[in-house]
């Protein structure tokens, strides 16, 4: 936690590779962990070097751990040869980029594989009397000699081994520790300890004597001998030699986990436990779980061939331990059981047992059917029979949510989007259990990738337990951007630069999302932009109404292979997409997210200001190596800058960045940005509402033109509000539910 400028000095070389490369950028962020990265303590920047030095990031840009973290993931490897001596002498010449100018102690960690093509001696002492710390971190088979030249006094303590992360991490916390921060956390100490260095060498290795023909003093003559011959063989050498560490008491010496639990410590003062089936809700498997929510729940199991019989079993072990973990004397659920093949048999009705007992014998009665794996039919089955509300007065309807888990391992022989659809829109809660194998499919059938519960193998299925509990009891509770009003476009480069390929991934990526959102008019609409040099809007943000639709629509994007034009695309959604005309809603969060490999981006600085400016908000995700000025200034921020390293990366950083997208629909909203008026009608805000100033129009937005004589008017708005005419022709406004209707 002392106040320390650290600068990473990371090798990119060909030497390396990307795949030591990306160790590297690990190890880099094990390091993090040790630091207490804070404006005002550990500041933190990067250096590339191979042929030349590039400053990745100085270190006054991001000044908290995540904010690191992620921008060295993302960093991109550069190739080159290795002048490590280049690089020393540019940070003698510039300092610590955005460093504190020496007014706190500066570390330099040199992580390298020491096989440098220039000498390292001078500028490594030059760097040292500069009072400057160095640590060598050898990555991949380094060259120890260099290494331990680069590295300050005494070089046992400065030389770190990247193979082993976390003792390596440790080395340093330990050296910092008595250097730059004297002390140690309570009840921990510094020891060393022998450790072991590796590095692959070639030697030159006799491979025996063979004959071979010599001149001799007489002409014309040669004599037989016999002469060595050798051969160049590649060998690991091991260096016996020591390191340090600090070792603290363990978080888990206490033994915290209670009914069996395993404690697992993660870092010098946490723990989590792995609790036994039935205990997960408690982070110390303290209490057994119970479902407190009521609901109305029904299992829909798969007895198909697909599942076989022995998944069938599994099933049925499942249903089994989740009853015994959940259900009590005094449960608020109903439970029922359904299982389909062809056809569709609900041996266990909902509601039917009150007591695990009874309801286990029940599940042990349940039979293998074989046959056909007819899940679309299934659903439907389930939307319209599954349910019979059995009320105990007449005149008292059982309303509790009705919960739908579907538990299969076999790909569905019939469509499910369309009836799963079917059963959402008949108020049911779609969850599904299934195998990684059908993973895609069970996204369809919740509407919602969060509604998943994906396995890795049977014993796995069993430790789901506690999240499907936490899956049931959040029924009115949706994650994500489920309940948030949003008019969300897509501006998709399809240009020459990306290539077709590159084009189905960015593709996928906008099929894959909607999934995350719930597409209606009350909620979340979704437009479509492809662009080359000029855009082509593949749909609108009322154009679609279901996530069924914009699948199909999304299949068609057409790939236009000519040069990029990121301007003309966005002047394109803010005159011609994000408008009232094309369905955008007053008082609704507006984001315009480019998915781009960062070229045409020369013209866009302007129109995203323009945007912006408007209350709409620009988030650029670029693909591969691009200036990141430029993107900045397109973005307006970090927050809103998502730099990937290839089209392949794309899908890891999906969660990320639905989430950004997320967290700004719950930010306030100015009911006149952008402005609803047409036909240049000013728009006015009021409290709670706003109204739209006409000249020679008239209309809640200024729609209509004016005919013979009729004086122009403005009509106050209140959001959200339904629009009626009387048959006097007067016009009233009333409140009504969120974005029902459009004007």
């Amino acid at each position: 936690s002392a106040s320390l400028d650290v600068l990473f000095l990371l090798d990119g070389s060909y030497s390396i590779g990307k795949g030591s490369f990306e160790r590297s950028k690990h190890f880099a962020g094990k390091l993090c962990d040790a630091l207490d990265i804070r404006p005002d303590r550990v500041r933190i920047g990067m250096i590339q070097f191979s042929s030349t030095p590039h400053l990745e990031f100085p270190l006054d840009l991001y000044l908290t751990k995540p904010e690191v973290k992620d921008r060295i993931k993302r960093t991109v490897f550069r190739g080159g040869s290795t002048d490590t001596g280049r690089a020393l002498k540019y940070i003698l010449r510039k300092g610590f980029p955005g460093g504190r100018n020496s007014s706190v102690p500066e570390v330099l960690i040199i992580i390298s594989d020491g096989r440098s093509q220039g000498s390292t001696t001078m500028p490594a002492m030059q760097v040292k009397e500069r009072h400057i710390t160095v640590f060598a971190v050898g990555i991949k088979f380094p060259r120890w000699e260099e290494l331990h030249v680069l590295a300050s006094e005494p070089t046992e303590q400065h030389v770190l081994f990247a193979g082993d992360a976390d003792d390596a991490a440790n080395g340093l916390y330990s050296t910092l520790t008595s250097s730059v921060c004297s002390t140690t956390a309570p009840g921990c100490k510094v020891e060393s300890h022998p450790c072991e260095r590796r590095t692959l060498e070639t030697v030159k290795e006799l491979a025996g004597n063979y004959v071979c023909w010599k001149g001799s003093k007489q002409p014309n003559a040669v004599r037989a001998s016999l002469c060595p011959f050798y051969r160049w063989k590649r060998v690991l050498i091991k260096h016996p030699s020591r390191c340090f560490r600090t070792v603290c008491p363990e978080p888990c010496d206490s033994q915290p986990c209670q009914n069996g639990g395993t404690c697992v410590p993660e870092g010098l003062d946490r723990y989590h436990c792995l609790c036994p089936v039935g205990y997960g809700a408690d982070i110390h498997c303290a209490p057994k779980l119970s479902l407190e929510c009521g609901v109305d729940l029904l299992f829909l199991m798969d007895s198909s061939a697909g599942v076989t019989l022995e998944g069938f079993l599994r099933y049925k072990a499942f249903l089994k331990r989740f009853l015994q973990a959940v259900m009590g004397q005094d449960s608020p659920m109903n439970v029922g059981v359904a299982q389909y093949d062809n056809d569709v048999r609900i041996p266990i009705e909902v509601g039917q047992h009150k007591d695990a007992f009874s309801f286990m014998k029940s599940i042990d009665a349940l039979n293998f059917s074989g046959g056909g794996t007819l899940t679309g039919r299934a659903l439907r089955y389930i939307a319209r029979h599954g349910f019979r509300s059995t009320p105990v007065f007449a005149d008292v309807q059982d309303d509790l949510p009705r919960v739908v888990v579907l538990l299969t391992d076999s790909k569905s022989q019939d469509p499910v989007a369309e009836a799963a659809k079917y059963a959402r829109d008949q108020d049911l809660f779609l969850i599904a259990v299934g195998s990684s194998f059908v993973r895609a499919e069970l996204a369809e059938v919740t509407g919602n990738p969060r509604q998943t519960i994906v396995y890795s193998d049977p014993q796995d299925l069993l430790n789901r337990i506690p999240e499907l509990q936490r899956r049931i009891c959040s029924v009115d509770n949706p994650e994500g951007c489920q309940a948030q009003s949003l008019d969300l476009a897509f501006a998709v480069d399809a240009s020459a630069g990306v290539g077709p390929g590159n084009f189905l991934r960015l593709r996928d990526f906008v099929r894959s999302s909607r999934l995350h959102f719930s597409i209606n008019r009350d909620v979340t609409q979704i437009a479509l932009v492809v662009y080359g040099s000029k855009p082509h809007t593949v749909f609108a943000l009322d154009t679609y109404t279901s996530n069924s639709a914009l699948l199909q629509a999304i299949d068609q994007v057409p790939f236009l292979g000519d040069s990029a034009s990121v301007g003309s695309a966005l002047l394109h959604i803010y005159g011609d997409v994000m408008t009232v005309q094309k369905g955008a809603r007053p008082g609704v969060n507006k984001v315009v997210v480019v998915l781009t490999n960062g070229g045409g981006m020369e013209d866009a600085a302007a129109p995203a200001q323009q945007l912006r400016d408007n209350g709409i908000l620009v988030f650029v995700v670029v693909i591969g190596d691009a200036q990141r000025d430029t993107l900045l200034r397109v973005a307006g921020s970090p927050n809103y800058l998502v730099h990937i390293s290839s089209y392949e990366d794309l899908q890891y950083y999906q969660d990320l960045i639905i989430e950004r997208i997320c967290e700004e629909a719950k930010s306030p909203v100015n009911l006149c940005k952008p402005n609803p008026c047409m036909n240049q009608g000013v728009c006015v805000l009021g409290p709670g509402s706003y109204r739209c100033e006409c000249h020679g129009w008239e209309g809640p937005h200024c729609e209509n033109r004016v005919l013979r004589g009729d004086s122009p008017r403005s009509v106050v708005l209140p959001p959200h509000s339904h629009v009626q005419r009387s048959s006097s022709g007067l016009q009233h406004f009333s409140r009504g539910p969120r974005h029902t209707k459009r004007h």
